[in-house]
C-alpha cells in the first residue's frame, strides 16, 4: 500500500470566501415555488421581500458526504495510478488519497476518477435562448451584434421566478458534464426598463437559490455595467436591466455577499466589470481596489471593441488594460479573441488565467484565440460554457484544439512533442479554471476541495482505453454520457449520470420555457 502525498493545490488564487452556512443549510427544492409560479404566473415581476430565507428556504440540503471511492484508475498530481482510494471528510475536503489497494465495503466503486473542472464563464438565463437565434436575420451580415440585439429583446420578458428556474437546469447540466463549479457572470440585476426591485439583491439570491437546490460550487460575479461603450455613452434598451451608477453597484455587491452567506463554505463573491465598453477607466480603478476575490473581465472578443479602443484609447483592449491596471493572478479576462503576438505575450506573463468559451466563439464568429502562441509562453486558461446553448466539457476542450488545427492546417497543436492532447487540455483547463474561481481545488489531493468527476468511456463506446488515452477518447470522441458521478466540495450531486434532483429541475425549466415562449 502506498500513500499519494498531495500538496496545496498552486491553482488556487485570492478569493471572498464567506462564513460558512448556518446548520439550518439552504432548502432543496423550494427554490422557484410550484410550476406555475416558475413559468410566470402570479407574482410576475415582483420581488421577494428582502428576507433570503423566503427564497433560499431552511430545509436541510445535500451536505458534503463523509466516505470513500474506490476507482479502478484515477489521475494524480504525479499521473495516473490504479486502485485509488480516496477518502472525503464531513468538511467537503479530500481526507487521504491511496494507491494499490482494493475497494472497502461501503465504497463508492467507479472506473477513472478525475479532478473535476471548474466552469469559469456562465450566463446561465442564457440556456434559455438556445435554438432561438439560428436563424439568418434581415441584415446583410449575422454576427454577435444582431446576436444581442436578439438577446436584449428575450430578456426583457424574464421573470426572477424564470430566471431561477433556468438557472438551475443550466447549473444541473453543468454538473451531469462534468463540472464540479461555475462563475456566474451576473448582470442582469433589475426589472425591465431598469427599475430596481425592491431587494436591489433579488436576482442574486434566485442566482444563489439555483446553485443550493443544485449544490454546484458558486463563485458570484455581480457584473457592473454602467456605460454603453467606450466613449461613456449612456445605456439605453435592453441594458438597463443590467445598469448601476459605481454607489448602487457596490450596494448591490454588497447584498449579494449578504447572500451569500447561506450557502456553503466553499461559495466564493468576485466582481466583474463587464468589459472597457461598459465600466469607465475610474470605476475599473475603483473596483479593483475596493472588491476582493476573482476579478473577471469580457475583453477583446470583437473587432468593433478593438477599434472603439484605439478611437478612445489609442490603444488596443489588452494593450491598454495591461497598462492602467494590475492584472495578476486574482484576474481572468474573458475571451482575449484578438490580440497581438505582443499582448498575448504580455497577458501570458501576468498569470491571469484567460478564458476561453469555445462553443459559444464559434457560435458568434467570434474568431480563434491564439491558442498555440498563448500555451507555449507559459499562458493559463481554463474553459467556460458562456451562452449554455451546449454545455459539455468535451466539447469545449475539442472545439479549442479544433480551431487551432484548422487554422494551422496541422494536427495535436496544443501539446508539446510526446504529449497527449487530451491531458494537457483538460490538467491545464482544471488549474485554470480553479484559480480563476479562487476555489481551492484542481488535483486529486490531501486538503483539497474534493470537486471530483468520475467517468467511463465504454459509455462512449471506447472501451479499452487507460493512461492518457482515456482523456484522448473523453475528449475527441466522448460526451457527457461518459459522466458517472460528480462531486462538489463532497457534495455527491450526479450519480449513474443523472443528478439527484433532475425530475423536479427540469419539469420547472419546462414549464418555464413554454410560458417564455409563448410571450416572445
Amino acid at each position: 500500500m502506498q500513500s499519494a502525498n498531495g500538496t496545496p493545490s498552486p491553482f488556487s488564487a485570492t478569493s471572498a470566501h464567506l462564513t460558512p452556512p448556518s446548520s439550518s443549510g439552504v432548502s432543496r427544492g423550494s427554490a422557484a415555488g410550484s410550476g406555475a409560479d416558475a413559468a410566470g404566473g402570479a407574482g410576475r415581476g415582483k420581488s421577494h421581500s428582502a428576507d433570503t430565507s423566503q427564497i433560499l428556504g431552511s430545509s436541510p440540503r445535500l451536505a458534503p458526504q463523509r466516505g470513500a471511492i474506490h476507482a479502478a484508475t484515477a489521475l494524480l498530481p504525479t499521473g495516473w495510478a490504479d486502485g485509488v482510494r480516496v477518502s472525503i471528510d464531513a468538511d467537503g475536503r479530500i481526507g487521504t488519497v491511496e494507491t494499490g489497494v482494493v475497494a472497502l465495503p461501503g465504497d463508492h466503486r467507479v472506473t477513472a476518477l478525475l479532478p473535476a473542472l471548474s466552469n469559469l464563464h456562465s450566463h446561465t438565463f442564457q440556456r434559455a435562448m438556445a435554438g432561438l437565434s439560428e436563424s439568418r436575420g434581415p441584415s446583410e451580415r449575422d454576427s454577435f451584434w444582431t446576436w444581442r440585439a436578439i438577446m436584449y429583446r428575450f430578456l426583457d420578458v424574464l421573470t426572477p421566478d424564470e430566471i431561477e428556474a433556468i438557472a438551475a437546469f443550466a447549473f444541473l447540466e453543468m454538473q451531469e458534464a462534468g463540472f464540479a463549479a461555475v462563475a456566474e457572470f451576473h448582470y442582469l440585476h433589475h426589472q425591465p426598463g431598469g427599475t430596481p426591485y425592491a431587494d436591489l439583491g433579488e436576482l442574486s439570491a434566485r442566482i444563489a437559490a439555483a446553485a443550493a437546490e443544485t449544490d454546484i460550487g458558486l463563485t458570484l460575479l455581480p457584473v457592473h455595467y454602467a456605460q454603453g461603450g467606450v466613449d461613456g455613452r449612456p445605456i439605453a434598451g435592453g441594458q438597463l436591466r443590467f445598469g448601476n451608477d459605481l454607489d448602487r453597484f457596490l450596494a448591490l455587491h454588497g447584498r449579494a455577499r449578504e447572500i451569500l452567506r447561506d450557502l456553503p463554505a466553499d461559495t466564493a463573491l468576485g466582481t466583474a466589470p463587464h468589459s472597457l465598453r461598459a465600466v469607465s477607466a475610474a470605476d475599473l480603478t475603483a473596483l479593483s481596489a475596493e472588491c476582493t476575490g476573482p476579478l473577471h473581465m469580457h475583453i477583446a472578443e470583437q473587432e468593433k471593441e478593438i477599434d472603439e479602443t484605439l478611437a478612445v484609447f489609442g490603444a488596443r483592449p489588452v494593450d491598454w488594460l495591461l497598462d492602467n491596471a494590475s492584472v495578476d493572478a486574482r484576474w481572468c479576462l474573458i475571451h482575449c479573441t484578438h490580440m497581438t503576438p505582443a499582448e498575448t505575450r504580455a497577458l501570458a506573463a501576468t498569470g491571469a488565467v484567460a478564458g476561453l468559451c469555445p462553443v459559444t466563439e464559434a457560435n458568434l464568429g467570434d474568431g480563434i484565440f491564439n491558442g498555440a502562441d498563448y500555451l507555449e509562453t507559459g499562458g493559463r486558461f481554463g474553459i467556460g460554457s458562456d451562452s449554455n446553448i451546449r454545455i459539455s466539457v468535451a466539447d469545449e476542450l475539442r472545439q479549442f484544439e479544433y480551431s487551432q488545427r484548422l487554422r494551422d492546417r496541422a494536427r495535436v497543436v496544443l501539446a508539446g512533442p510526446g504529449q497527449s492532447a487530451g491531458r494537457n487540455l483538460y490538467t491545464k483547463a482544471v488549474g485554470g479554471g480553479a484559480q480563476a474561481l479562487g476555489r481551492d481545488s484542481g488535483a486529486i489531493a490531501p486538503g483539497l476541495c474534493a470537486d471530483l468527476v468520475a467517468i467511463d468511456p465504454e459509455r462512449d463506446g471506447l472501451p479499452g482505453l487507460s493512461g492518457d488515452r482515456i482523456l484522448d477518447g473523453f475528449v475527441f470522441a466522448g460526451s457527457n454520457r461518459s459522466v458517472t458521478d460528480l462531486w462538489s466540495a463532497g457534495r455527491h450531486a450526479v450519480r449513474d449520470g443523472r443528478h439527484l434532483a433532475r425530475d423536479g429541475i427540469v419539469a420547472r425549466y419546462t414549464a418555464t420555457i413554454r410560458a417564455v415562449l409563448a410571450r416572445l
